[in-house]
């Protein structure tokens, strides 16, 4: 019955639309509306080329330089909808008001297409920009038409049954519209949220991570819950729908479950932090970012490494700076029997201090560690507070240091060498034996 009602509405409405086209000043606007657009269309295009140039000087404000160049993308239609505005405003006080009822319409729908593609384009996903703004103005097109309340009767007709759940297209269409609004919504506040958590000095950067992660997606739940609620869908009937997704999490998306887990776990306990230097199966960086399914660990090489939080709880890592940055290295080196190792141990102290990035407030130490066979075997150790600018750099600059210091004071670093002794006599047909060592 409600099927036949709003076709029935619908071909009453179609049929005063076909008695007003047997006049002809619907053929009069028609031409002046098409006159008006390729005026538009002509004019729109050198005023678009004379504009574009200054507001690309706008610098520091990208959401306004976006808005602007939003505007000037459409100044064909700005321009459209001046001209009909002032036809219609000549046109009023010499004709009838039904003399210009088309010309109202179609200013009224080039009014609102242009409001709902600029306002779009506060979305930076294209796709979902268009698909916005034509849904925009669709529902505009319906209410200035005056069928919105018939088109909504319509869809409200096509509906299923699913128990005591009554599923139509019009409430499809509002959740569907509404979801996605308040959706949006939620990510742009939980983004100003999650950016004026990390600016703040009064918390770990872990536990920013994590006011920043559950305020996204704390805020992402709500406005779903309330979209839903809101088109009148019971949310307890559809609990058999939450758990056949729980038996799917826990079979087919068993990695991704336990990642989103590992990750909270790690944020919780603070093992793990942006900034931190640490080591995990031969992979040496930085910490980047923590996200909600890994971890971006940035080498010395400048390659990023995602790494899923899951292999953080389960394998055994090395953070070079989870009480502190400061790290201790060693560096071996051997000098001639010659020199004196008390000596020795002041120079190579005095030359590791020289380096900038080694500690000063903690005494590099210099200790004799054994008689080897061509040199005498020692191990400086030394602190950085930086390991995340690297390790082997470092370690190359001391030893440089070593060798200038070490040269300069006429302290030589030997190398391996073998005496080789020839004996005469030995078996017959052997003129002579040798011995090395």
């Amino acid at each position: 019955m409600d099927v036949r009602d709003a076709i029935g509405r619908a071909l009453a409405w179609s049929s005063g639309w076909l008695d007003y086209a047997a006049t002809p000043w619907l053929l009069y606007q028609a031409v002046i509306i098409l006159a008006l657009f390729l005026a538009a269309r002509l004019t729109g295009r050198r005023l678009e080329l004379l504009v574009e140039d200054r507001a690309r000087q706008i610098k520091g404000h990208p959401g306004l330089l976006r808005v602007v160049i939003a505007l000037l993308r459409r100044t064909d239609w700005i321009l459209f909808t001046l001209f009909l505005f002032a036809a219609r405003t000549v046109m009023r006080p010499f004709v009838w008001p039904s003399h210009t009822y088309l010309v109202q319409i179609v200013l009224s729908l080039s009014l609102a297409w242009l409001l709902a593609s600029v306002l779009s384009r506060v979305i930076r996903n294209r796709l979902a920009a268009r698909l916005l703004g034509w849904l925009i103005w669709i529902y505009a097109a319906l209410v200035i038409l005056g069928i919105s309340d018939q088109t909504a009767a319509f869809l409200d007709s096509l509906a299923i049954p699913l128990g005591a759940i009554r599923f139509s297209a019009l409430v499809l269409l509002k959740a569907a519209l509404l979801l996605v609004a308040t959706v949006w919504l939620a990510v742009v506040i939980g983004n100003y949220v999650d950016e004026r958590v990390r600016i703040s000095e009064e918390l770990t950067p872990s536990i920013r991570v994590l006011i920043g992660k559950v305020a996204k997606i704390g805020l992402v739940l709500v406005a779903g819950t309330f979209a839903l609620s809101a088109v009148g869908v019971d949310l307890t009937a559809l609990t058999v729908f939450s758990g056949a997704i729980g038996v799917g999490l826990a079979f087919g998306l068993q990695k991704v479950v336990s990642n989103f887990v590992s990750g909270i776990i790690i944020l919780l306990d603070k093992s793990i932090k942006p900034g931190d230097t640490i080591s995990l199966e031969g992979t040496f960086g930085w910490i980047r970012e923590l996200r909600a399914r890994f971890v971006s660990v940035v080498t010395r090489d400048g390659r990023e490494f995602l790494i899923p939080n899951e292999d953080f709880i389960t394998q055994r890592v090395i953070n070079w700076s989870f009480s502190d940055n400061l790290v201790r290295l060693d560096v071996d080196f051997g000098v001639s029997y010659d020199a004196d190792p008390h000596r020795v141990s002041e120079l190579a102290i005095a030359a590791a201090i020289s380096v900038g990035r080694v500690e000063a407030d903690r005494r590099p130490v210099c200790w004799l560690t054994g008689f080897g066979d061509s040199s005498l075997n020692f191990v400086l150790r030394f602190w950085i507070h930086d390991p995340q600018q690297g390790l082997t750099n470092v370690r190359g600059k001391v030893l440089l240091a070593l060798w200038d210091t070490f040269k300069e004071n006429g302290i030589s670093i030997p190398y391996p060498h073998r005496e080789i002794i020839v004996k005469d006599g030995g078996p017959a047909g052997l003129k002579g034996n040798w011995a090395a060592r």
